[in-house]
């Protein structure tokens, strides 16, 4: 008899109910309603009820996204207890059939950074609410498309946020080489049901990160509001350019405020230009304090 575990994720609306083995192989799927759940009998079933707002399939666990018309707490049980009865009856969960002929076109464009190194690859559909780094081959268990992508002699570092996958090359190659290369397979990988980023890995992979904004009550009043600015007026325009930056520490003795940059941002040759000339200035301002410093720290 097949048990479903209630797992909670960093996002308060989004529930898993995990499987002991994988129900799917190597694919993800992302329903909104019951029509685009053709290919999964269960999670039409799932759209009954009135509080599922979208279904996610991947791996070995089903996550479900409510409506704010109920708490979680007060209906959790019945739906893992719904999802249990249904596989050990023989219920179909994804029907392999619909599977195999249809595939989820996606659009997938290159887009330019600040940093010369980097392209920025757009896809038409989010990828993920977390932001994830891979300096290497070794780092992309969580990440099968960022796996394959380091197959690429030419691929040095991968960034993953939201809808797009920033990858920076080695100079052996220019981007006029390279660039359709890489489009076109991303969007093959995608569009065959390829996994992205498997969320089992990515609260790992995320500890660290969520660490510190649980510790975030913990910090100075200075830090707090340094995080603040960052996140509200910074990141925004970071993500645009294909990159990310991430509070580190402040020093309240010689004003030293340090960051994180990640993706396109890292080992950008306007980088600096960037940290100083816009960061630090708005610190300065914001903060009102002439005395603040920006130091970066590449992931």
């Amino acid at each position: 008899m097949t048990k479903v575990i209630i797992r909670d994720t960093q996002n308060p609306t989004i529930l898993k109910f995990e499987f002991p083995d994988f129900i799917t192989q190597n694919e993800s799927f992302e329903f909104k309603n019951i029509d685009e759940a053709k290919a999964s009998p269960l999670a039409q079933q799932l759209f009954y009820l009135p509080f599922v707002k979208t279904v996610y399939i991947s791996g070995n666990f089903i996550a479900i996204e409510k409506f704010s018309i109920v708490e979680w707490e007060d209906v959790q049980v019945a739906v893992a207890e719904q999802i249990e009865t249904y596989v050990n009856n023989g219920g179909i969960i994804i029907s392999e059939n619909e599977n195999k002929t249809k595939k989820q076109p996606v659009t997938v464009y290159g887009e330019t950074t600040p940093n010369p190194s980097a392209l920025k690859f757009v896809v038409s559909r989010m990828l993920t609410k977390n932001a994830v780094e891979f300096k290497n081959i070794d780092q992309t268990a969580s990440s099968p498309l960022a796996k394959e992508l380091f197959k690429f002699a030419y691929v040095k570092e991968i960034f993953i946020d939201e809808n797009y996958i920033s990858v920076t090359k080695y100079e052996v190659n220019n981007w006029e080489e390279i660039t359709l290369e890489l489009r076109s397979f991303i969007k093959q990988f995608i569009e065959n049901g390829g996994t992205v980023l498997d969320e089992n890995f990515i609260q790992a992979a995320t500890a660290e990160e969520s660490a510190k904004t649980q510790d975030f009550d913990n910090l100075d009043v200075t830090s707090q509001q340094i995080i603040n600015i960052l996140e509200e007026y910074v990141k925004p325009a970071v993500a645009a350019d294909g990159g990310n930056i991430a509070f580190d520490s402040y020093n309240e003795t010689d004003k030293t405020v340090k960051v994180i940059l990640q993706g396109a941002c890292s080992g950008c040759p306007s980088s600096t230009f960037t940290l100083k000339s816009g960061i630090e200035n708005m610190l300065k301002s914001m903060l009102n304090d002439e005395n603040i410093k920006v130091e970066a720290i590449n992931a």
